[in-house]
């Protein structure tokens, strides 16, 4: 008789009643589930309710994660911003001195953690990372300044996230 184990992390089940499904992981495939329960972080993104009950995600802990990388890295906090990058800003007409190892890597780096940050829900800086990282092989200082920028924007607003209202919209009035 040949036995298989798997190994899972970060499942998360949603349903109508999950812990029915929960039970029968448990009790009949005999896995062993750890914080089984609401949902309030997964993989770098928040869960909460609003104040009216919908769900929200957003990666709040996640931008507090590399807004403190980035003081580290830099010695200082990022300067906020209204916006991800500057409007009619042209960055592939930038002529700064191009950036030395040290610093490609650090760009190379913030570049692969905005990213993720979009992964996790932040489609506002969509847009201003994909732009950037065009450069993520030659980088100049004019790059590495527009991506502090973007840091210095998810630091001001940094409770961006996706609502998710399940109930049918009433369109009565339309």
């Amino acid at each position: 008789v040949l036995c298989y184990r798997r190994y899972v992390d970060d499942l998360v089940i949603v349903a109508k009643e999950p812990k029915e499904i929960t039970d029968i992981l448990a009790n009949k495939y005999k896995y062993k589930l750890k914080g089984v329960g609401p949902i309030s972080y997964h993989l770098g993104g928040d869960f909460v309710r609003d104040p009216d009950g919908t769900l929200r995600y957003g990666p709040r802990k996640y931008v507090e994660k590399i807004v403190s990388s980035y003081e580290k890295m830099f010695g200082s906090k990022p300067t906020e911003y209204a916006s991800p990058l500057e409007k009619g800003d042209h960055p592939e007409i930038d002529d700064s001195p191009e950036l030395e190892e040290d610093g490609i890597k650090k760009y190379q780096s913030m570049i692969g953690a905005l990213q993720w940050t979009v992964s996790l829900g932040r489609f506002d800086i969509l847009s201003a990372v994909m732009t950037m990282s065009r450069f993520r092989s030659a980088p100049r200082i004019g790059h590495l300044d527009r991506i502090k920028r973007i840091y210095g924007y998810l630091k001001k607003v940094k409770h961006g996230a996706i609502r998710f209202r399940t109930g049918a919209p009433d369109y009565k009035d339309l």
